[in-house]
């Protein structure tokens, strides 16, 4: 592990750099979403939503699924993944956006989904959104692991293909604006090991 980071299971009080920090791996996606709860009266900022949210006991994507990369003491990143279950079929998308991404995550039933992993900015290039996901692969316990990300998005793509990440699939993302830039999600997932041996000697 690079020298100077400490990964360790989040806290409940790190919900709100939990937040931040989900908002920073989705490109803002996460705050559009939680601003809904702004417009209905729920909460007074799409930040203070996403606390709420990461805060909650047993919420599938909270707390409880993530884990914290410090760098001397300050946290730095975070990485948040989960058992993908039949649960996944019967979730009713609460926008049109959302539906493309429930739609690839049923092709990775029994997986280890990677929801979101982020770095502070000033953090990059010290290895850390690296050893998150490094850390997300060992969790997996030979597990396939998956994950989607955009299609632009080349640094994200790059350091998957790097751990052994492939295509599985991709849709088209709904706009959120009329002038958004368009693109495409893309499912990609790193298979069981046993399963990359059969492909190779195949």
């Amino acid at each position: 592990m690079t020298a100077g980071l400490v990964l360790r299971p989040a806290e409940r009080r790190d919900a709100a750099e939990l937040a931040i920090l989900v908002d920073i791996a989705s490109h803002g996606f996460a705050s559009w979403l939680w601003y809904g709860a702004v417009a209905r009266g729920f909460c007074d900022t799409a930040l203070e939503r996403g606390r709420t949210k990461m805060r909650e006991d047993g919420e599938l994507g909270a707390w409880q699924d993530a884990t914290v990369a410090e760098w001397q003491d300050e946290i730095a990143g975070a990485a948040i993944g989960y058992q993908l279950d039949e649960s996944v079929r019967a979730i009713v998308a609460p926008h049109p956006v959302i539906a493309p991404l429930l739609t690839l995550q049923v092709e990775v039933i029994g997986s280890r989904f990677i929801d979101s992993l982020g770095v502070y900015r000033h953090h990059r290039g010290r290895g850390i959104g690296r050893a998150l996901l490094a850390h997300e692969i060992e969790k997996a316990q030979g597990r396939q692991v998956s994950l989607i990300t955009e299609s632009h998005n080349d640094t994200a793509l790059k350091l998957y293909g790097a751990h052994g990440f492939i295509e599985k699939a991709r849709l088209a993302a709904v706009p959120l604006f009329e002038d958004s830039k368009r693109h495409d999600w893309v499912l990609m997932a790193r298979n069981r090991p046993e399963e990359g041996g059969r492909r190779q000697n195949g």
